[in-house]
C-alpha cells in the first residue's frame, strides 16, 4: 500500500489537516469501548470504527487491553479477536493500528487481519522495554506493517529506561530506526516515532519541551528524513476543564507540527486543527512551556511547577 500524504482527502475529514490521524476510541479507557467489551458487543465496536472512519481517521486503533478499573486477561482478548477484527473490516476499509505491548497479541491480530481489504496496518508499539523485542521486529517484517516506536524509552542494559532529556529521545530514535531498518526491513516512511507526551499541567520533568526539542533534532538529521513523528494527544490536556481541552490540544498541535509532528493518536470527534499563531491558547501554551525551562541555578522540578502555575492561570482566565 503506497502511503498517502499527511493531509487526508477522504470525505468527512477535516479540511487541511497537516497530520494523519489515528483514531483512539477503540480503547477501554473510553466508556463506549469499555461498555462494548463488557457486553461483548461486536456491533458496538463496529459503530466506533465506522464513526471514526466517517470523521476522517486515517487509521483506527484497536486496543482491548485492561485498564486500572477493568481487568481483561490475554486469553479473553485472544478469544474476541477472530470475531472482532473481521467485523471492523466489514464496516470500514481504514487500516487498523494494533496497540498492545505483547508480541502474542500482535501475532494473532496480524494472522487474522485481511490487508487486501484495508491495506498496511500499524504495529503499536516497538520499545526498548518490550519482552521478545526481536520477535516483534520479526512480525513487522513478516507482515509488512508500519511500526510505532516508543522513543520515550532509552536502551539500557537489561531493557529500557525513561528518557529524561531531548538527547535521550534523539538517541533512542536513532537506535529504534536502525533496528527497524536492519531487522524489520522498514524504510523511514514506514516508521513512526513517538517521543511521548505528558499532561502539560503536571509536567514537572519538562517532558513536553523534551519531546518538542527531540522532534526538532530528528527533523534536522538527513538520515531520519521521512520518518514520521506521533504523540498520544489526549494526554496533553489531561486534568484541564473539559471545555478547554479541544482548543488546548489544537494549540499543542500548532506548536508540534512546526517542530515536525505529522501523525497524531487522538479523538476524531474533536475538531483537531492548527490555530493562528496569535490565538490565545497557542500564546498561553507557549508561555507555559517557556516558563517550564529552567533558569540559571534552577532545577527542572522548580521550572516544572512554574509551568503548572502558568497553566492554572490559563484556567482562571478561561471564558
Amino acid at each position: 500500500m503506497t502511503q498517502a500524504s499527511p493531509t487526508p482527502t477522504k470525505p468527512g475529514s477535516h479540511n487541511a489537516r497537516p497530520f494523519r490521524l489515528i483514531g483512539e476510541l477503540i480503547n477501554h479507557s473510553f466508556a463506549r469501548a469499555a461498555r462494548a467489551w463488557r457486553d461483548k458487543d461486536i456491533a458496538g465496536y463496529q459503530k466506533l470504527a465506522k464513526l471514526q472512519a466517517d470523521l476522517g481517521a486515517d487509521f483506527i486503533t484497536l486496543n482491548i487491553d485492561g485498564t486500572q478499573t477493568m481487568r481483561v486477561t490475554p486469553q479473553e482478548m485472544f478469544d474476541l479477536l477472530p470475531d472482532l477484527i473481521p467485523a471492523i473490516q466489514e464496516v470500514t476499509r481504514v487500516p487498523i493500528a494494533f496497540d498492545n505491548p505483547a508480541v502474542e497479541f500482535h501475532r494473532r491480530c496480524l494472522a487474522i487481519y485481511d490487508r487486501s481489504k484495508s491495506g498496511r496496518p500499524i504495529l503499536n508499539s516497538v520499545a526498548a522495554s518490550r519482552h521478545n523485542l526481536d520477535e516483534m521486529l520479526s512480525l513487522v517484517k513478516e507482515h509488512d506493517t508500519m511500526a510505532i516506536a516508543m522513543a520515550s524509552e532509552k536502551f539500557v542494559q537489561g531493557g529500557g529506561a525513561q528518557c529524561l532529556s531531548a538527547d535521550d529521545v534523539y538517541g533512542a530514535t536513532q537506535e529504534l530506526v536502525h533496528l527497524l531498518r536492519e531487522k524489520s526491513n522498514r524504510t523511514n516512511d514506514q516508521i513512526i516515532i513517538d517521543p511521548g507526551l505528558a499532561p502539560v499541567g503536571a509536567d514537572t520533568y519538562g517532558l513536553v519541551n523534551m519531546g518538542l526539542d527531540a522532534m526538532r533534532m530528528i527533523r534536522a538529521n538527513p538520515d531520519l528524513h521521512d520518518v514520521h513523528i506521533s504523540v498520544g494527544l489526549t494526554n496533553f490536556s489531561f486534568g484541564m476543564p473539559k471545555e478547554m481541552r479541544e482548543q488546548v490540544e489544537s494549540a499543542y498541535l500548532t506548536i508540534a507540527t512546526e517542530a515536525g509532528l505529522d501523525f497524531v493518536l487522538g479523538n476524531p470527534e474533536k475538531k483537531l486543527h492548527t490555530l493562528d499563531q496569535d490565538d490565545k491558547h497557542v500564546l498561553g501554551i507557549k508561555k507555559a512551556l517557556e516558563a517550564g525551562r529552567p533558569q540559571d541555578g534552577e532545577t527542572q522540578e522548580e521550572a516544572g511547577f512554574r509551568q503548572a502555575a502558568t497553566i492554572i492561570e490559563m484556567f482562571s482566565h478561561h471564558d
